[in-house]
């Protein structure tokens, strides 16, 4: 892939920088403006950044490196990439999930092994909610999307690795805060588990990730399903 460099990300800001320009012909552009915007662009860059770095941290954790040795490799002391790193993630095993959900995690897992990759993203999340039958799959009907058509179009998104250690597969970043706000969202609703339909929520909530690029190409966004969800606002249109 070909990293952006300063011209391309000046020519992104001047882009998309709505007040840049003010009427009336004036020569000097609202630079103030510019600057909030610029700012704006960078943040999400650190944060796709951190995001990066943090997935490559779980991994080395995964796989027995030591707080000291990922602290030379990033330059850094042991002490400080533990502060940065150390706050465990939470862990959601099958008692969380519904009986639906621990099935599509079964798809779930299958497509990351069988792509080799050592890994769990929202690509991966997507094509195992969207495999059967289930809530995730009715929520989708009822905003007039076909479960088929996104499970074809994710599938085309997932991509061979070389990993061989399969059985130590971690989330990503993206993963984690979507199943995070899923269980926020059973919550809310009262529910005892975690649904399909609460994560699927969840990945569109995040807007980042193949998975939301997905639903985004599909016209799917957060507010759509949220909607379809719960369109007289306190009962949804599909079975649960």
């Amino acid at each position: 892939m070909t990293i952006p460099d300063l011209d391309d990300l000046i020519a992104e800001v001047d882009r998309t920088c709505a007040t840049a320009h003010r009427p009336g012909g004036q020569e000097q552009p609202d630079w103030l403006a510019l600057l909030a915007t610029a700012a704006d662009l960078a943040g999400r860059l650190q944060a796709l950044a951190d995001d990066l770095v943090e997935d490559y941290v779980e991994h080395c954790r995964m796989h027995g490196c030591s707080w000291a040795d990922i602290g030379t490799a990033l330059g850094v002391t042991r002490q400080a990439v533990q502060q940065r790193f150390h706050a465990p993630h939470k862990r959601y095993g099958p008692e969380t999930m519904s009986e639906e959900l621990r099935q599509a995690m079964t798809h779930v897992k299958r497509a990351a092994v069988q792509h080799r990759n050592n890994y769990i993203g929202t690509e991966h999340l997507l094509w195992g909610l969207t495999a059967e039958d289930n809530s995730a799959t009715r929520l989708l009907s009822a905003a007039d999307a076909s479960p088929e058509t996104l499970h074809r179009a994710v599938g085309d998104r997932l991509s061979m690795g070389a990993s061989q250690a399969a059985e130590r597969i971690a989330w990503t970043p993206y993963s984690r805060k979507a199943i995070a706000l899923a269980e926020e969202l059973s919550e809310e609703a009262g529910s005892a588990h975690i649904e399909c339909d609460h994560l699927l929520l969840g990945l569109a909530r995040i807007g980042r990730g193949v998975a939301a690029a997905v639903l985004d190409e599909a016209g799917l966004s957060a507010e759509t399903l949220s909607a379809a969800a719960n369109p007289a606002g306190d009962q949804a249109t599909y079975a649960p």
